[in-house]
């Protein structure tokens, strides 16, 4: 017997903006924005997060508008498949999760903006946003904590903490 899915309801561009549990946060990098972008489209994007155990594309080169992935989160005990609505290839890219293991979220939707500030640095925004099943509110504050140690994991990751 397979794994339960709970499918999500779609999100989007303005969902990003107005989402009831939404975390932003713009790293200034030392790296060139390319360099940046090819961590982020990597094989394994993210792997410096410790609540991600792995993150796994699921179509294939070159990506775009409609490509998917699997990321597997908090031991395994969250897996959410996700497909991508908007990507300018080298600057960015949003999706919004299309089914989860868990139950948790009635939406959920993540933007990576990659701008150069020079040759040699470049500013990462990412924003995660999210409106949790109305079963699962109470844990907001626990989600906020956990999404959160996303961006000290990438501070780390990039040598800004």
């Amino acid at each position: 017997m397979g794994r339960p899915w709970f499918k999500t309801e779609p999100a989007d561009e303005a969902f990003l903006d107005a989402a009831p549990l939404r975390l932003r946060e713009g790293f200034d990098i030392p790296l060139p924005a390319a360099q940046v972008w090819g961590e982020l489209t990597s094989e394994n994007p993210l792997a410096w997060c410790r609540i991600l155990q792995r993150t796994t594309w699921t179509s294939p080169r070159p990506f775009g508008v409609g490509t998917t992935r699997t990321a597997r989160a908090l031991g395994g005990a969250n897996v959410i498949k996700e497909r991508y609505f908007r990507w300018e290839e080298g600057r960015r890219h949003s999706f919004m999760v299309v089914e989860a293991s868990t139950p948790m979220f009635r939406r959920f939707a993540e933007d990576y903006l990659v701008e150069p500030t020079s040759d040699s640095a470049c500013r990462f925004t990412w924003t995660i946003a999210a409106e949790s099943k109305p079963a699962a509110r109470l844990g907001d504050p626990l989600n906020r904590r956990l999404l959160g140690t996303l961006f000290t994991d990438t501070r780390r990751h990039y040598g800004l903490s």
